[in-house]
């Protein structure tokens, strides 16, 4: 149900998505959801992938099929925050066409850590009070 998602884009399919079988494949999915969990990192929170302290690592994915998808279709794709730990996020990501179909649901679960030590390291400041805004109870 889309209220249950507080954040939302919208990705349009593309022609090479779809496989032999006529649907947008899996592995497509995964990378829609990592890219909107991204995106939204770096333009809401201010996370910075490539030159802040911290890296967030994906250390467990998953996704449940509920129906296809084709090029030309668009996917709304719904993202929340499940579970907000000290130093770990599980997103969790429910993905629509545009009719309102439930496409897809899935998960990640990112570990932040530092980018040298490659240790945990706790989700402070502003990236914190932004994920907090998505977690649903």
């Amino acid at each position: 149900m889309s209220s249950d998602y507080p954040y939302w884009e919208t990705v349009p399919t593309r022609w090479n998505d779809n496989d032999v079988y006529g649907h947008v494949n899996n592995v497509v999915h995964y990378m829609l959801m990592d890219t909107v969990i991204n995106q939204w990192m770096i333009r809401t929170a201010g996370f910075d992938p490539l030159g802040g302290d911290a890296i967030a690592m994906c250390v467990e994915s998953h996704c449940v099929y509920k129906a296809e998808v084709s090029f030309p279709d668009t996917i709304r794709m719904g993202l929340r925050v499940g579970k907000l730990g000290r130093s770990s996020v599980r997103w969790e990501i429910g993905m629509f066409r545009s009719d309102g179909t439930l496409v897809a649901e899935g998960h990640f679960v990112h570990v932040f850590v530092g980018r040298e030590n490659r240790r945990p390291q706790e989700i402070a400041g502003s990236i914190r009070s932004e994920m907090e805004k998505l977690t649903v109870a």
